[in-house]
C-alpha cells in the first residue's frame, strides 16, 4: 500500500510540523548528519520539518573508526555520533533501514522502498560513496550478493559479519593498500589472523605518498607482521567447500587465504541523481552553494558531490560544504560560497602516523623541495615551498610539526627562512606554543571537524579533562592522531581561564581496557595469582572482555612479575615475539644470534657461515650492537637455523634486555682503564632477555674516550681512573638523541652489577608500556632513581633484587624452547597451492 506524507497529511507529523517548510535529507552518514547538525545550530529547526532517510536502521556513526570496531579497540557502541534519541530530542523524524528509490524534482517528491512517498520543499542528498569491487573472478555468489567470506569495508554491518566470520578463521587477504585496506588488515592482524595486503600499483597510499614516503611507511607495516604485495593484480578466488581458499594474481601466483576482505576503492553513489536526470560526472556537479547545478532546491553535500570538477573523500572538505549549505539553506548568510578546500589530513595507517596535504613533490623548477628519509626509525618528512609559500608537506612516522605545518599550509603563515625549521624544532614555534599561537577558527580535528574555538568554549563552560572536552566535542575521537594538539589546547585554554585541568582517569591505566595504573595492577595480579593474559582480562576487565591492544603489554608484565610461573598464550603476542625473529618486508625473518659482549669466535663464525650457505640466506649484516643478523630466513626455517647455529638467541626482536655493547677495553687498549669486555659480556649473561615495557640497549667502555657509546644507552658504564666505574642511565642515541644521566660512581664491578640488576628492576616495574629509559628517567628524576636505586631511600633495594634474581633463574633460552613438537608446529609451512593452467577469461 502507498502511503503519502507531507502537507497533505498534516496530523500524520504534527500541525506544527506541517506547517514548516519540508527538508528531506537523503543519507544518514557523517556528511547528511552533518548537514542537519548545522541547519539546527542556525535555527533550522524552527524553518524546517526534517525528515532523515538512512539505509541503515541506526543513528549516525563515524565511518572512520570502523577499522577500530574491526580491531576490537573500540564497541559500536561507542562510535555512534548521533544515537537514535538526538533525532527525536531535535525534533527530526529518522527513518532508518529506509531506502529512497526515486526522486521527482518536477512533483518535489521522494518514494522509498517502504512505499512512502513524500514530498519536499527542499531536498538534501548526502548518498555518501559505495565500496569499488574490482572485476575479480569468483567473488560473487550472484549479481548482487558476495560470496561467502568475501567482505566490503564500508559499513558496521560488514564489520559485524567480518569479526563474527574471523573466528576460527587462520589467514585473510585484503584487497587495496590504501589507508581502507591497511586498517582493515590490521584490525584482523588484532582479531589473531595472519593477514596481507595486497596493492595492484608499486606502492601503498599513493594518493597521499611519494614513492620514498611509501615505502618507509611499507616497512613500518610490515615490521607489525603485515605482509605487503605490491605490483599484484588479482584476476581469480578460489574456493574450497564454497569459501575461500586463495587468491590468483595474472602472473599465476597464489596468495593462501580463508577470508576476503575488498578495500579497493569508493564509488560516489551518484544512480538516484542521474535517474532524476541531475547532471553527474565523477559525482553529482554542484554550484559554490551546494546546489545541483540543474534544481536549486536540490543540495548536495559529501562524497557524492562533484565541486569545480573536484570530488573529496576526506572529512574536512564535508564539513566545510556542511557549513556553506546551512548558512545558505536557512537564510543566516544568502552570500556563503564554497570554493573548494585544500586537502590536508593527519591520519593513524595500521598505528603509523602519517600526515599530508598538497602537493607531494616540487612542480617547478623554482619550487623548493626539502626531504628528510631515515627508515630504519620509520622517520620521512618532505616539505615543498614555492613563493615563500607553504605548498605542500608529507610526515610519515613523526608528525609533531604537524600543527604549525597545517596552519602555515591553510593560511599562508610566513615560513622561517631555514626550511629544515619545518621538519623540526630548530626555528618555529614549539609546539605547545604553537597550539596557543593557532587561530580560533583553525581546525584541530579533521575527522570531526573541530575547531580551536569549540575546544575553548568547552573548557570556558568548565569542562577542564581532556577526556570530557574530547566526549563534549568529538575531538580527537576519529583516528586519534590530532589528541596531543587537542590536549595542548586544553591546557592553554585552562591556564587563560584561571582553571587546572582535570586529571582523566584513563590516563593512568597501564593498559587501555583495564581500569588501573600500573602498581594497582600488579597487586591485583598478585593477590589474585592471575599468571595468564586470559585470566586478567576475565578477573580485571569490565565484562571480561579482552582487548587485542592491551595484549602484548599484559604478556611482558606478567613475564616479568612471574617468571616461569608465567602462563605464555600464544595469541596474546605478536609475529615477531612469536616466531622469535624480526619480520622483514618480504615475509621472512632475520636471525641474531647472541654474540655476548660483541665478542665471537672462529668457531661461532664458521658456523653462522655454514648455516647461510645451507639455507639460501640472501645477506649477512653486521649490525650496530656489535652483532651478525642474517636476513631473510623462511619462517619454516627458523627452528632448523637456529639448531645449527647452536647460539642462543640475540633477542633482536624482543620488549626486552639485548645486547651490551663494549670496546676491548684494558687486555688490548693502550687507553683502557677497565676490563669493558668481561664486565659487558657477565652483564649479558645475567641479564639476557630480559622482558621489558620496551628494549634495553646496554654498553660498558674502557674509558672516558667512549667508543662503545655507553654515554646515549639506555644503561651505560665508564670505567674511569682509580679503578673506578660509572653508571649512566636515560640514554639515547636513535630518533631521539640524549646524553644519560649519572646515576652512580661504584668502586668495582660487582658493584655495577648490583646497581645494574637493580636498575633495571625499578624501570620494568615502574614505567609505561612502551617507555623507554630516555623518557623514564626524566619524568621520575635522576635524583629520586639515586635515592632510591642506590641509597635505598625507601627500603626496596633488596626486594628488588630478589624480584630480579627470580627473572634471571627462569630465563629460558625460546630457540631451545620452539624446537619441543608444541611450539614448533607454528613453523610448518602450510600446504602447497598447486598452480592452475591459464584459462582465458569469458
Amino acid at each position: 500500500m502507498t502511503t503519502l506524507v507531507g502537507h497533505a497529511q498534516p496530523e500524520t507529523n504534527g500541525h506544527a510540523r506541517a506547517k514548516l517548510a519540508q527538508l528531506v535529507v537523503v543519507g544518514n552518514g557523517m556528511a547528511g548528519a552533518r548537514a542537519v547538525e548545522e541547519i539546527i545550530a542556525r535555527g533550522g529547526g524552527e524553518k524546517f520539518a526534517i525528515t532523515v532517510f538512512g539505509d541503515e536502521p541506526y543513528g549516525n556513526y563515524n565511518r572512520i573508526l570502523l577499522s577500530n570496531v574491526l580491531a576490537g579497540s573500540d564497541d559500536a557502541g561507542e562510535i555512534y555520533l548521533n544515537p537514535l534519541d538526538w533525532y527525536a530530542e531535535n525534533g527530526i523524524e529518522l527513518r532508518a533501514g529506509v531506502r529512497v528509490v526515486r526522486i521527482n524534482p518536477f512533483a518535489h517528491l521522494v518514494y522509498a522502498d517502504d512505499g512512502t512517498i513524500l514530498r519536499y520543499d527542499k531536498l538534501i542528498l548526502a548518498t555518501g560513496s559505495r565500496s569499488f569491487f574490482p572485476p575479480i573472478d569468483g567473488i560473487w555468489q550472484d549479481n548482487t550478493t558476495l560470496a561467502p567470506g568475501v567482505f566490503g569495508f564500508r559499513s558496521l554491518d560488514d564489520c559485524a559479519t567480518m569479526i563474527e566470520f574471523a573466528q576460527g578463521r587462520s589467514k585473510a587477504a585484503v584487497i587495496g593498500g590504501g589507508l581502507l585496506g591497511l586498517e582493515a588488515a590490521r584490525g584482523l592482524q588484532n582479531r589473531g589472523l595472519q593477514a596481507a595486503v595486497v596493492q595492484g600499483g608499486p606502492t601503498l597510499m599513493n594518493a597521499q605518498l611519494d614513492d620514498h614516503g611509501s615505502g618507509i611507511l611499507r616497512r613500518l607495516v610490515e615490521a607489525l607482521g603485515i605482509e605487503v604485495l605490491t605490483g599484484k593484480r588479482t584476476i581469480r578466488m578460489l574456493s574450497k567447500d564454497g569459501l575461500p581458499s586463495a587468491i590468483e594474481f595474472t602472473d599465476g601466483s597464489q596468495l593462501a587465504c580463508d577470508m576476503l576482505v575488498l578495500a579497493a576503492g569508493i564509488r560516489p553513489n551518484v544512480g538516484l541523481a542521474q535517474r532524476a536526470g541531475l547532471t553527474v560526472e565523477r559525482a553529482i556537479v554542484v554550484d559554490d552553494q551546494m546546489r545541483s547545478i540543474d534544481d536549486d532546491d536540490i543540495y548536495v553535500v559529501g562524497e557524492c558531490a562533484q565541486h569545480r570538477g573536484q570530488v573529496y573523500g576526506l572529512v574536512a572538505p564535508l564539513w566545510e560544504q556542511c557549513t556553506v549549505l546551512a548558512d545558505h539553506i536557512t537564510g543566516t548568510n544568502p552570500k556563503a560560497a564554497y570554493h573548494g578546500s585544500r586537502t590536508a589530513t593527519k591520519l593513524k595507517v595500521a598505528g603509523v602516523d602519517v600526515a599530508a596535504m598538497g602537493v607531494k613533490c616540487p612542480e617547478r623548477d623554482d619550487d623548493e623541495f626539502v626531504q628528510y628519509s631515515e627508515p630504519k626509525h620509520g622517520v620521512y618528512k618532505t616539505v615543498v615551498v614555492r613563493d615563500d609559500k607553504l605548498i605542500g608537506a608529507t610526515l610519515v612516522g613523526d608528525v609533531s610539526k604537524v600543527a604549525f605545518l597545517m596552519q602555515a599550509f591553510d593560511r599562508g603563515l610566513p615560513l622561517p627562512p631555514e626550511r629544515v625549521s619545518l621538519m623540526f624544532d630548530i626555528g618555529t614555534p614549539e609546539v605547545a606554543t604553537g597550539a596557543a599561537e593557532l587561530a580560533d577558527d583553525a581546525q584541530v580535528c579533521n575527522c570531526n571537524g573541530v575547531s580551536k574555538a569549540a575546544i575553548v568554549n568547552c573548557v570556558n563552560d568548565g569542562q577542564t579533562s581532556l577526556a570530557g572536552v574530547m566526549s563534549a566535542t568529538r575531538a580527537g575521537k576519529g583516528c586519534g592522531s590530532c589528541k596531543g594538539l587537542v590536549g595542548q589546547i586544553v591546557d592553554w585554554a585552562a591556564t587563560q581561564a584561571g582553571a587546572s585541568v582535570t586529571e582523566d582517569p584513563q590516563a593512568n591505566w597501564y593498559v587501555p581496557s583495564i581500569p588501573y595504573d600500573k602498581p594497582e595492577l600488579m597487586r591485583k595480579i598478585r593477590e589474585l595469582e592471575l599468571h595468564s593474559v586470559s585470566s586478567v582480562f576475565a578477573a580485571l576487565a569490565p565484562d571480561g572482555r579482552e582487548d587485542a591492544n592491551s595484549k602484548m603489554a599484559l604478556a611482558s608484565l606478567l613475564d616479568m612479575m612471574w617468571g616461569d610461573e608465567f602462563v605464555d598464550e600464544r595469541d596474546s603476542r605478536f609475529i615477531n615475539d612469536r616466531v622469535h625473529g624480526n619480520i622483514q618486508r618480504d615475509g621472512t625473518f632475520s636471525v641474531v644470534p647472541q654474540l655476548k659482549g660483541g665478542v665471537t669466535s672462529a668457531e661461532q663464525l664458521r658456523k653462522i657461515a655454514d648455516v647461510a650457505d645451507k639455507y639460501d640466506i640472501p645477506m649477512i649484516k653486521l649490525t650496530g650492537g656489535q652483532r651478525i643478523d642474517l636476513l631473510g630466513v623462511r619462517k619454516e626455517d627458523l627452528p632448523a637455523v637456529w639448531q645449527d647455529l647452536d647460539m642462543p638467541s640475540g633477542y633482536a626482536y624482543g620488549k626486552s634486555f639485548r645486547t651490551v655493547k663494549t670496546c676491548v677495553g684494558s687486555d688490548f687498549c693502550r687507553y683502557g682503564l677497565g676490563d669493558s669486555t668481561a664486565l659487558g659480556i657477565a652483564i649479558e649473561e645475567r641479564y639476557q632477555g630480559l622482558p621489558s615495557p620496551a628494549k634495553m640497549k646496554l654498553a660498558v667502555t674502557g674509558c672516558p674516550r667512549n667508543c662503545a657509546e655507553a654515554l646515549c644507552k639506555d644503561l651505560g658504564v665508564v670505567a674511569i681512573e682509580g679503578g673506578q666505574w660509572q653508571i649512566y642511565v636515560g640514554g639515547a642515541a636513535g630518533a631521539h638523541v640524549r646524553k644519560g644521566d649519572l646515576l652512580a660512581t661504584v668502586d668495582n664491578p660487582d658493584d655495577v652489577m648490583t646497581l645494574t640488576g637493580r636498575f633495571l628492576q625499578y624501570y620494568r616495574e615502574n614505567a609505561n608500556w612502551l617507555e623507554r629509559t630516555y623518557t623514564f628517567v626524566p619524568r621520575v628524576g635522576i635524583e629520586h632513581l639515586r635515592a632510591v636505586v642506590v641509597d635505598d631511600s625507601e627500603g626496596i633495594a633488596a626486594d628488588l633484587d630478589a624480584r630480579m634474581q627470580k627473572s634471571v633463574d627462569s630465563y629460558r633460552d625460546p630457540w631451545r624452547e620452539s624446537q619441543n613438537e608444541a611450539e614448533a608446529a607454528q613453523f610448518r609451512p602450510a600446504l602447497p597451492l598447486i598452480p592452475l593452467p591459464q584459462v582465458p577469461v569469458r
